[in-house]
């Protein structure tokens, strides 16, 4: 049994026009699925705008999902109540994409991780600063910061603290949400080689968001590519790397730079605009941008994921078994 289970997940925020009651909805999550284990890092890729943190705030029921259903350990959290979700809350944790944002600047470090402990155990405040300590020279940081402000800390330090916060109560999953997005490159490889070493050391599953295809490559062992609140492909990392095959995977993939002039790059321009997900087209979401779209099928009929090889699927009418 998987850790998380994600089944035909939706999100749709209703779109207001003038006093009337809403009759539009935005689909930012359409008809989701796929499956996390213990210990694995899975990746979902994808544009701005495409669906990725929503679909991660749903899975932690930070935002109520419109259908669907999210299994933690084949449990079905969208139907609990708030008391039964507050209990699980300590074992499903979120590092969000702005540390400048994310811990409160009126509080030191002693209270934005040590506030963790007194909402959840029984500890004395001599066993939470001992624990507080701990979590920072973990993460990397001295004891020495516990009296610190995050206004003393740089971006990196400030992260470290959010993932050290994270890590308090021993989770099972961990949603990243572009986690290193705000830092600088040097920062960024410090913060991932954290989270690969904490990921060993406590055996956390992590759903990692971002739009940057080199760390998806370098810390997922799964990945999704959504569009427009669908996944297109969706497989290992490896499957997916070596053997792209949905059009706008290719295209993603197309255009990452490779740091080495000698390699010549194809690189794939989509043409058009990303359509509105308040009232997207029928059949396929991809198909005005897609070179390969066949008039008649994918302008009419939504392609379902197909499985090509092994836990290897993609959703177009063009790829054949």
């Amino acid at each position: 049994m998987a850790l998380i289970e994600v089944k035909n997940i939706k999100m749709y925020f209703p779109v207001k026009t003038g006093f009337r009651k809403p009759t539009l909805h935005l689909k930012a999550v359409d008809d989701v699925s796929f499956n996390i284990e213990s210990g694995e890092t899975f990746g979902l890729v994808g544009e701005s705008g495409s669906g990725k943190t929503t679909c991660g705030k749903c899975v932690l029921r930070i935002l109520e999902p419109t259908g669907g259903s999210v299994y933690f350990r084949g449990n079905d959290i969208t139907v609990l109540k708030e008391s039964e979700l507050r209990r699980l809350r300590p074992k499903m944790q979120m590092v969000f994409q702005d540390p400048f944002l994310s811990l409160n600047p009126r509080k030191t470090l002693r209270h934005v991780i040590g506030d963790t402990f007194k909402l959840h155990t029984s500890l004395s405040d001599k066993e939470i600063e001992k624990e507080t300590t701990r979590l920072l020279e973990e993460v990397g940081l001295s004891g020495g910061f516990i009296d610190r402000y995050p206004h003393e800390l740089s971006g990196g330090q400030k992260q470290r603290v959010a993932i050290a916060r994270a890590i308090a109560l021993n989770p099972d999953f961990i949603f990243l949400d572009e986690p290193t997005s705000s830092l600088d490159v040097s920062v960024q490889a410090q913060i991932l080689n954290l989270l690969n070493e904490l990921q060993k050391s406590y055996h956390i599953a992590y759903l990692f968001v971002t739009h940057n295809i080199h760390l998806i490559k370098f810390m997922a062992d799964k990945l999704a590519i959504m569009y427009l609140g669908k996944i297109l492909e969706y497989g290992s990392k490896n499957d997916v790397f070596n053997n792209p095959l949905h059009p706008y995977t290719c295209a993603l993939f197309s255009a990452t730079p490779v740091p080495d002039p000698d390699i010549k790059m194809s690189r794939i321009i989509l043409k058009g605009e990303i359509p509105t997900p308040i009232n997207p087209p029928p059949g396929c979401r991809f198909f005005k941008r897609c070179s390969l779209a066949e008039k008649g099928l994918c302008d009419s009929i939504e392609p379902q994921p197909m499985e090509v090889e092994k836990d290897h699927f993609v959703a177009c009418h063009r790829i054949k078994r």
